[in-house]
């Protein structure tokens, strides 16, 4: 019964700055995020895995190749594990966006025509690709431990999937940085197994 196992990238320079980069380029991971990076590479070590894949984002590709180094495998780059595009949101801080245009993450989870007339990436879609490609993963690594690196949103997609979640709980849930989403494929099906599992020391300072 093999594992999904979906990292969130590290934390990175926008995460600090609580800015929407969306796609963007410039928002490499922090010190802290290396370090983090470099946890939970160590912690993946008993998982076994046979085969990485990461974003092409900056910021997850770095997370993917510290982690990659720690359990001795190359990593591939997907398309289908990329960051939403935030549209004309890309590089606003939070703050702003909230004081102009209200909840847009909410609005987001909803799908409201909002979303899409800004240029964001509908969240269907992001559910869509992401599927897909755990849909390649099952074929091409039958009974293989996977780990793929991405970002909030995308594992958000895959638990939406699993436990059917409402926008309002996907709104309020909050994937950590450089931490695991656990998935096992078992009967031709999915079920959750973990959400924002990470190094024991640093859930006292979540």
């Amino acid at each position: 019964m093999p594992f999904f196992l979906f990292l969130r990238h590290a934390q990175a320079k926008n995460n600090v700055e609580r800015i929407l980069a969306g796609r963007s380029t410039g928002y490499p991971l922090t010190d802290l995020g290396v370090y983090q990076a470099r946890k939970i590479g160590d912690f993946l070590k008993p998982f076994n895995v046979s085969k990485i894949y990461s974003s092409p984002v900056e910021r997850a590709e770095h997370t993917a190749k510290i982690v990659a180094n720690k359990v001795g495998l190359s990593y591939d780059i997907d398309e289908r594990l990329t960051e939403i595009d935030m549209g004309v949101f890309a590089g606003m801080f939070y703050d702003e966006m909230f004081a102009k245009h209200g909840n847009i993450f909410l609005k987001f989870y909803e799908g409201s025509l909002i979303v899409e007339k800004n240029g964001i990436e509908p969240f269907a879609h992001v559910r869509k690709r992401i599927l897909d490609m755990v849909t390649h993963c099952s074929r091409k690594h039958s009974g293989e431990n996977i780990l793929l690196v991405t970002h909030m949103d995308p594992i958000k997609s895959m638990i939406s999937t699993v436990l059917q979640l409402k926008p309002e709980s996907l709104y309020e849930l909050i994937i950590r940085n450089a931490s695991l989403t656990i998935l096992k494929s078992e009967q031709s099906s999915l079920s959750m197994v973990a959400i924002n599992s990470m190094c024991p020391e640093r859930y006292p300072q979540e």
